[in-house]
C-alpha cells in the first residue's frame, strides 16, 4: 500500500480520513503538538496495526484523543476532581490525563486499568475527532526516533505503512504533551512536556 498525502485544505481530506477510519485503517494527522497516528478506539486489529507501524512495545499503552468532553464516557470510567480541574484549564491543549479506563475498550489499547486522554488544540484534529469519535492516537514516528512535526517527517519514517497522511503544515507546538497521572490521591507528572509543573500547580491552587 502506498501512503497518500492530502492537504487539510483539500475538501476531500476529511471525508477520506473518515472513510479510512471507519473501514479500520490507520491515518496520520496534525495536532497542536506533533503528528499523530490514529485509528478507531474500538477496533483491536487497528490498534495492533499502530503497534506494528511504529514497531512499538505492546506493553506501552496507546493514548486516546477526543474532540468533545461528551466523548469522555466512551473511554473513561470516570474523572476525579483533579482531572476535571486540569481538563477545564488546559483542554483543548497539550495535556494528557491518565484516568480510569472504560473496561469495554480493547485490551491491547492498555494493559493497565488506566488510559491517557487528551483533547488537542488544533482545528483539523478537533473536526476529525468530533466526526469520528475518540481515536487511539500516538506520535507518528518509529519508536525511539524523533516525533514528527511535518507530514514529510512522517513520510520519511513510516514510508508506505499508512493508509493516509493529512498534511497540515508544521505543527505549531512541536513538543509532546505533558502527561499527568490523575488516578492517585495526588497527581503525578509522568512526562514533562508543553505544560509546566508550575502551570499545573497554579491551576490546582496547590503544589504537588
Amino acid at each position: 500500500m502506498n501512503s497518500k498525502i492530502l492537504s487539510v485544505d483539500d475538501p476531500k481530506s476529511l471525508p477520506r480520513a473518515l472513510e479510512i477510519l471507519q473501514a479500520g485503517g490507520v491515518i496520520a494527522f496534525p495536532t497542536d503538538t506533533v503528528y499523530g497516528l490514529g485509528c478507531r478506539v474500538d477496533l483491536s486489529q487497528s490498534i495492533d496495526r499502530i503497534y506494528q507501524i511504529k514497531e512499538r512495545d505492546q506493553a506501552k499503552a496507546i493514548p486516546v484523543l477526543i474532540g468533545d468532553v461528551a466523548h469522555l464516557a466512551r473511554v473513561s470510567a470516570g474523572l476525579g476532581d483533579t482531572a476535571r480541574k486540569l481538563a477545564a484549564c488546559f483542554w483543548p491543549g497539550a495535556l494528557t490525563l491518565v484516568v480510569p479506563r472504560n473496561p469495554g475498550l480493547p485490551a491491547n489499547l492498555s494493559q493497565l486499568p488506566t488510559i491517557g486522554v487528551r483533547m488537542p488544540d488544533h482545528s483539523f484534529a478537533l473536526t476529525l475527532l468530533r466526526s469520528a469519535g475518540p481515536l487511539a492516537t500516538t506520535s507518528a514516528n518509529l519508536s525511539g526516533l524523533p516525533s514528527p512535526v511535518t507530514a514529510q517527517d512522517v513520510l520519511n519514517q513510516l514510508e508506505d505503512r499508512l493508509d493516509l497522511i493529512i498534511d497540515g503544515g508544521p505543527c505549531p507546538g512541536g513538543v509532546p504533551s505533558t502527561v499527568v497521572d490523575c488516578t492517585g490521591v495526588d497527581p503525578r507528572i509522568l512526562r514533562e512536556g508543553a505544560i509546566t509543573h508550575e502551570l499545573l500547580a497554579q491551576a490546582l491552587g496547590r503544589d504537588f
